[in-house]
């Protein structure tokens, strides 16, 4: 999927769509991608002088990741909202700044019910583990569905 496609199922716009592409998407997991660039708006306060991504962003774009692999498994998924319910167990290992390219993957732990979805998520930049989380997330349908 490119980013037009991943709009078309997350309502998230810039600056806050964090995910580039989609790789892989299967039953049992889902792989993302995001180019790290000083254009970032939050490279602006997030170190000046020494750019760093911040964690919590790292784990929103690994959390939009899982929303396609979620959002994948309804038919009219533009109908439906994803909202975190849990974020447990993150570390975080590497810092990301700009140049890197983040690569996500968030595996299914247990099958989906109720549209609920718990993931493993994995964030990866320059071949080494950065973060990672374990996430839950809920699809919603839309009130404008």
């Amino acid at each position: 999927m490119d980013v037009n496609q991943i709009m078309k199922m997350l309502p998230h716009r810039q600056p806050f769509l964090l995910v580039d592409k989609i790789f892989e998407l299967t039953d049992e997991y889902v792989i993302g991608t995001k180019g790290v660039t000083m254009n970032e708006q939050f490279f602006n306060g997030h170190f000046p002088g020494a750019p760093v991504m911040p964690g919590v962003l790292i784990v929103e774009a690994m959390a939009q990741t899982g929303g396609i692999f979620i959002l994948s498994t309804v038919p009219d998924p533009e109908n439906y909202l994803t909202y975190f319910m849990k974020i447990d167990k993150v570390k975080f290992k590497q810092k990301v700044v700009p140049g890197d390219q983040l690569i996500f993957k968030c595996n299914l732990i247990t099958p989906i019910r109720r549209g609920i979805c718990h993931m493993q998520g994995y964030a990866f930049a320059n071949g080494k583990l950065c973060a990672e989380a374990e996430l839950m997330a809920q699809i919603v349908k839309s009130k404008d569905a």
